[in-house]
């Protein structure tokens, strides 16, 4: 049985479901996440055709900036109404919205067109992506969901390095116009899928139990952080006026947002005392790294083989495989070791300590080197990131009341977003710091700069790329694991054993901080009770 908002106990929307409702809502989940996970990506190989059919290269770079910063900084407050008002909703409200976008992209007639169709894009793409993930916990019991999230991840990391050939593909036999039409079709038939499939959970939250204020406060936070870190990554220095303001600004505010949550929400859209599970503050910090690594990789790794190894732009685009098949074969795996492995902190521990080496390997490579050795560099990483995806996102779930657990995996989606802004910040700035005197304005020096110097830039980005990789191993060594699937407690709630706090996996011990109740105090001390209260309907409508 799951809790709602109050506390009290209701069937879990899952129990009940057949088998074929359950198959219909997961291949449609499925077919959401990719399209919104190849979205992302896809659009970054037809730009140049943009730019130059729109006319718009002073916006080239803030067609991806727009969209990835509506998109992270909606990701929490989605979560929060998914569990406030139940996700089907949005899971709905999201795709449409993407697929009307999609439609408004390919019409867009000028750049300013594009750009603002790509913002509200990501406001939608927040909405789904947001819930998504938990939707497994509402069509799945605990024993089954963690298998699904292999498979959700295996489908999202699949879709998500696929986009940039897929997109180039498309842009070059037919027009740039299509890549944003190709999704429509996808998107009816999840819609459809997902309509008649998902469950629907009744929710009694009204409008005034939503955090407005909390909301306002943390969008004129992030917003101007993310857009000043996206300047960073584009050439700006941290110390002009363009990106030092929006940072101090964005630090404003979010203290004030931190207080607004603290002291005067009564529901808060992030529950500040759920970082005070070690399982949740752990998680946060291996999904922020993890992503960090795969966006290091596949932003520099390129420009290794192109700039370096002299391979051509088509050729080095298929060197991309073997990080493509990890992230597309391993996520169910993990999964399963996750449920097999009771000490699984060794399973972070792993994956980060592949992902570092992997990037020892990258800082071999030289003008002389071998092409195995980068492919065997992007096989070690791509490993480790799709055992820490998975893990990040099933051991949260399992140590949060169900009540909070759209809260919670939306926290773990956004440290993942938050990752690609930040790692192009601190990269890009070692990177420019060592070719920059030969790279003009706009970049049009990087061909000049000699293979070893280009070389030495990169080297240095790796560097710093495993030194966050061994923060990961850090991180995890201080894990305290719950179990990923708590039989006995399961079974007690089926049977009607009576209402506990701790919905998936409750905890019979104390937690590790000395209280009772759920992993690590969360359920014995929850944030202030939300006024909302969810009971199950049909599934369907």
């Amino acid at each position: 049985m799951s809790t709602t908002q109050a506390g009290a106990a209701t069937p879990n929307p899952a129990e009940g479901l057949s088998a074929r409702t359950r198959l219909i809502a997961t291949i449609g989940a499925a077919l959401a996440l990719a399209l919104a996970s190849i979205d992302i990506s896809v659009v970054s190989t037809a730009m140049p055709d943009i730019a130059a059919d729109l006319d718009g290269l002073n916006l080239y770079s803030w067609v991806g900036v727009g969209y990835a910063v509506a998109s992270a900084v909606l990701i929490p407050v989605a979560g929060k109404l998914g569990d406030m008002f139940g996700r089907k909703p949005f899971l709905l409200v999201g795709l449409a919205g993407l697929i009307g976008l999609s439609l408004a992209c390919g019409l867009a007639q000028n750049m300013t067109q594009l750009v603002v169709f790509r913002v509200v894009q990501g406001i939608f793409a927040a909405f789904l992506m947001a819930n998504i993930f938990t939707l497994a916990a509402d069509v799945y019991t605990a024993e089954n969901r963690t298998k699904v999230q292999g498979i959700f991840f295996s489908v999202s990391g699949l879709s998500m390095v696929v986009g940039p050939p897929v997109g180039g593909f498309i842009t070059d036999h037919w027009s740039w116009r299509w890549v944003f039409y190709v999704a429509i079709p996808i998107g009816v038939v999840s819609f459809a899928m997902m309509l008649a499939a998902v469950p629907r959970v009744a929710s009694s939250a009204k409008a005034r139990d939503i955090d407005f204020a909390g909301m306002a406060a943390l969008i004129a936070g992030l917003v101007p952080i993310l857009i000043a870190l996206s300047l960073t990554g584009d050439n700006h220095a941290w110390t002009s006026p363009g990106v030092l303001v929006p940072l101090v600004v964005g630090a404003v505010m979010l203290v004030v947002f931190f207080l607004i949550e603290t002291r005067v929400a009564e529901n808060p859209i992030v529950p500040f005392g759920m970082f005070r599970s070690n399982q949740v503050s752990v998680m946060a910090g291996v999904a922020f790294v993890s992503a960090f690594a795969m966006m290091g990789t596949l932003y520099y790794v390129p420009l290794l083989y192109q700039g370096v190894l002299g391979v051509s732009a088509t050729y080095s685009g298929s060197l991309v495989i073997p990080m493509t098949l990890a992230l597309m074969l391993i996520p169910p795996f993990a999964t399963k070791a996750l449920l097999a492995v009771k000490r699984y902190r060794v399973l972070g521990v792993l994956a980060f300590a592949l992902m570092a080496l992997g990037f020892v390997v990258l800082t071999r490579v030289d003008a002389d080197s071998s092409h195995a050795l980068p492919l065997g560099a992007m096989i070690l990483i791509g490993v480790g990131i799709a055992i820490a995806f998975p893990m990040a996102t099933s051991v949260t779930q399992s140590a949060v009341d169900m009540k909070q657990i759209g809260t919670a995996t939306s926290q773990i989606q956004f440290w993942r977003m938050i990752a690609g802004p930040v790692c192009l910040a601190i990269l890009g700035s070692i990177f420019t710091s060592s070719v920059g005197t030969a790279i003009g304005t706009d970049g049009s020096g990087l061909s000049t700069i000699d293979r070893g110097d280009l070389a030495h830039g990169l080297h240095l980005a790796f560097v710093a790329s495993f030194v966050v990789s061994l923060i990961g191993v850090v991180i995890c060594l201080v894990l305290r694991e719950v179990p990923i699937i708590d039989m006995k407690a399961m079974m007690k709630k089926m049977s009607g054993a009576g209402p506990k706090p701790a919905g998936p996996t409750d905890s019979s011990e104390g937690g590790a901080d000395g209280s009772s109740g759920g992993p690590e105090g969360v359920a014995a001390a929850p944030e202030k009770p939300s006024p909302s209260g969810r009971e199950p309907a049909a599934a369907g409508g």
